[in-house]
């Protein structure tokens, strides 16, 4: 029998807000232009929300684990460069958008800074 778990994460406004308003204001954004060889990626490192509720580790080689608070287990997979972010694709094949902000990222609803 198999033991179905509901991921209850309860939103606060502003997230809510910012998922059902499209996210980051474009002026904001800014489109990560390529790597040259040899050069590390800007993107690469630890980014945490300023309530240290989520937080998103870019490796270089295009792999990522993500965890958020209240969640049994840390979501891990590959991301990729798409449009002006990247796309963050995890073993069960979810894909969750992530926007380059000029501080930061944005997931979910979720603003992520640099640690």
């Amino acid at each position: 029998m198999r033991n179905h778990r509901v991921d209850a994460t309860i939103f606060g406004a502003t997230p809510l807000l910012t998922l059902a308003l499209g996210g980051v204001a474009p002026e904001r954004i800014t489109r990560p232009g390529p790597v040259a060889p040899g050069e590390p990626d800007p993107l690469v490192g630890i980014w945490l929300s300023a309530d240290h509720t989520v937080r998103l580790q870019l490796a270089a080689d295009r792999s990522y684990r993500s965890s958020v608070a209240g969640r049994r287990r840390a979501a891990q997979g590959t991301y990729r460069p798409e449009g002006a972010g990247l796309l963050l694709r995890d073993e069960t094949g979810l894909r969750t958008p992530v926007a380059v902000a000029e501080d930061g990222l944005e997931m979910a609803g979720h603003q992520l800074f640099r640690v």
